[in-house]
Parts: structure tokens; sequence; C-alpha cells
């Protein structure tokens, strides 16, 4: 037996778990909210997360393809993101994932001595933990972008309120470089 099979045959049980771990990161209330309210409208984020916890732990069985794994990360990593989570706290429920495989599995692993598989799993993991980081620092630069031009639409308007308009010099989003002239 393959690693890949034993994983795709406990995956159920698996995922079940790994979908705890990822909703005990939120405060006592919503994680017992997210976890028993199973209505999609009544509760988008938690279907959101179980069905692509599903998706990428079938992933995770394959060769990592950044193009399809990405779409499901972003899904999952922009609700956290949104959510003010921390870098860490946002992704650390991929890494949790060895650990689990590692905790249930240990019997089978042993019998079928499939120990030596495992490093390349946890690569995926790795990989894929690396890839919601990027995707969580994006949506970070994405929701500070939007709240500077808030700010920024909102002085604009207390100024023009004002009359002060015409004092304050227009803010650009980056730097421009000095060209000489």
């Amino acid at each position: 037996m393959k690693l890949e099979q034993l994983l795709s045959q406990k995956g159920p049980g698996i995922l079940g778990k790994w979908l705890n771990l990822a909703l005990e990161t939120y405060p006592s209330d919503a994680h017992r909210f997210l976890k028993k309210q199973k209505d999609r409208f009544a509760n988008p984020v938690g279907t959101t997360i179980e069905r692509e916890i599903k998706s990428l732990y079938e992933e995770l069985l394959r060769e990592i393809d950044p193009e399809r794994v990405s779409p499901i990360l972003d899904r999952i990593v922009r609700i956290r993101a949104v959510q003010e989570f921390s870098p860490s706290q946002a992704v650390a429920f991929i890494f949790s994932l060895k650990y689990l495989v590692r905790r249930e599995l240990e019997k089978e692993l042993r019998e079928n001595e499939l120990f030596d598989d495992l490093p390349g799993f946890e690569a995926r993991v790795d990989e894929v933990g690396l890839l919601a980081f990027d995707i969580y620092m994006k949506c970070r630069e994405k929701l500070y972008e939007i709240r500077a031009r808030e700010a920024r639409a909102e002085v604009s308007g207390l100024l023009r309120k004002a009359g002060m308009i015409g004092m304050v010099p227009v803010w650009k989003a980056g730097i421009e470089k000095d060209n000489g002239g």
C-alpha cells in the first residue's frame, strides 16, 4: 500500500479532525457556531472552510500544482485575512495536518513501512503552507490599500467641505522617481 492510498482511505476521519483544528482557531462561540450550523447561507464561512479543506486535502494527495491549489487556499485565507488573524494564526491549520496524519496513522504507517514516504507528503504540506502565507500577505496588502484609499477620500472630503482642498498636495499611491528634470 502507498501512503497516498492510505491517506485517501482514511481521508474522511482525518478531514473531520483537520476541519476541527482549523475551526478551533476561532473564539469558542464562533467555533461552536461554525461547526454546528450546516446551512450554507447562515454559515458561509464554515461552509467555505469545510468545502475548501476537503479540496485542499485531495490536492495534497498528488503533486502540488500552484495553479490548482492557489484558488482553494485563497478562498480560505482571504476569510482569515479579513478576520484579522495574524499570519501565523491564518496558516497554522495547514501545518497541523502533518501532526494529525502522524498521530492518526501511526499504526498503519508502521505496519505498512510507510514512514519513509511521509517526508514527501509533509513537504507538500509545507509547500501549501508557504503558498497560503503568500496569499495571506497579498490579501492584507489589498486591505491596507483599500483602507488608505478610504482614509484619503475621507480627508479629501473634509478638506473640500472646509474649503481647504487647494492647500493640500495630491497623494499618489507610489513613489515616483526623479528623472533629473
